[in-house]
């Protein structure tokens, strides 16, 4: 029986943490890349990105900010890359590259889509315009030209269910068509150690003529919660509307500001870090800023999370007990810090849109707090305004989640190696 000991605390490795990882000699390129969640996962797990392309401008802003030093990033929609210019781009022949990842698109099959209304059609997707149900076939060509030893596709987990399941086993069969032994199997995020309930459904093909067969990660014993992602939430007393109330002098386990470098004490020196959720040791000295100062701050000031309580929503969330979700606003859930939290998704950014608000104040998550519940970095820079920066992180596969996929690809990978060097 799992006890409280063997569950390790919640922690996101920093982005120098994992520039630091070594890498497991395995090489991935990313199509539909986005901000870089999935790229981060492969990072995390020892891969390095070659290559990666982003068709929307915002997302691939926010990729290029965070990627590894000398990935190339191709930002023309996908259907005008060829994949001999994929392998001229990385210096590879078709067939040695290790994996080719990718995330197509599929907004007209979320579990809320339907695929008549719009299907062959160009519409809104994201900060741009375009059409979204043919790109498993994209990525399907471009697995035919590049020929990888293994492939990973991503999506929502609609694309299994009621009306799009024929769709499904289209792209199944197109996959197969190429050459590769797929499987597919549905993911839930908060059993691979993210603290939000994320299903996603994963395609994993090993080309036919290695000896292997796709692997999926085993659930962890255990999930984290909305406060042991975020732990300064707190439960205070309440207002007359029903939201936490604090004012000069109250006591709270709110994170104080952050103090930076140039913060000394008596005599000038450095203060010794204690907050071990952020650093390994306990004895470290700073002398660099805190985390949530970035590089980027010049362009992407920090943006708070909107205050909702002067909305419909709000007056809506506060009848909320934690956990619940409106009658009224569908798509309106008071997060239950003791939970994982609901899950985040892109379009709901917006101020005066009904999503996950926070478990105890009148207001979504900060974006420093989503990253957190997305389980991204602290210091992952992000760019633009709130609402594209919580589409970002609802957009993007969790790394952590697609940490564990990419370790049992990297198992894959190994064992024909093993198997192939044995041949030899």
């Amino acid at each position: 029986m799992l006890t409280r000991a063997d569950k390790p605390p919640y922690r996101v490795p920093s982005m120098a943490e994992v520039a630091a990882v070594p890498w497991n000699g395995f090489k991935v390129c990313s199509t539909f890349a986005g901000c870089g969640g999935s790229s981060l996962g492969y990072r995390m797990a020892g891969f390095r990105v070659l290559w990666a392309n982003e068709f929307v401008d915002a997302a691939r802003e926010v990729y290029e900010c965070n990627a590894r030093p000398g990935t190339i990033v191709d930002g023309r929609d996908v259907r005008d890359v060829k994949p001999e210019e994929v392998l001229a781009a990385i210096g590879l022949r078709a067939g040695e590259l290790d994996v080719l990842d990718g995330s197509p698109p599929c907004a007209s099959f979320s579990t809320a889509g339907k695929r008549a209304r719009h299907w062959g059609k160009v519409k809104k997707y994201s900060d741009t315009a375009q059409r979204t149900d043919d790109l498993f076939f994209e990525f399907a060509r471009m697995l035919d030209g590049i020929k990888p030893r293994v492939f990973v596709a991503e999506n929502v987990s609609g694309l299994a269910k009621g009306v799009a399941k024929g769709y499904f086993l289209e792209i199944l069969r197109e996959l197969k068509r190429r050459g590769y032994r797929v499987r597919s199997r549905m993911l839930d995020a908060q059993w691979l150690g993210v603290p939000q309930t994320r299903q996603r459904l994963i395609f994993f093909g090993v080309r036919e003529d290695l000896d292997a067969e796709p692997l999926f990660p085993a659930p962890l014993p255990y999930r984290y919660s909305v406060r042991e992602a975020i732990p300064w939430i707190t439960s205070a007393r309440h207002d007359a509307k029903g939201w936490p109330n604090f004012t000069v002098g109250d006591i709270t386990d709110r994170p104080a500001p952050a103090i930076t470098a140039g913060s000394h004490g008596a005599n000038n020196q450095h203060f010794k870090v204690t907050q071990s959720d952020r650093y390994d040791s306990e004895v470290d000295i700073l002398d660099r800023p805190a985390l949530t100062i970035r590089a980027c701050m010049t362009s992407a000031p920090r943006v708070e999370a909107p205050d909702i309580s002067r909305f419909a929503i709000g007056e809506e969330a506060r009848k909320l007990a934690p956990g619940e979700q409106s009658e009224r606003y569908f798509s309106l859930q008071r997060a239950n810090p003791e939970q994982p939290s609901p899950t985040i998704l892109a379009q709901h950014g917006g101020e005066t849109i009904a999503s996950v608000v926070h478990p105890t104040e009148p207001r979504k998550f900060t974006i420093e707090e989503l990253k957190r519940v997305c389980a991204f970095p602290d210091d992952f820079e992000l760019t633009g305004t709130y609402a594209q920066q919580w589409e970002r992180l609802g957009r993007a596969v969790p790394p952590l989640m697609m940490r564990a996929v990419a370790e049992q690809v990297r198992a894959v990978l190994e064992a024909i190696d093993v198997r192939d060097a044995r041949r030899a």
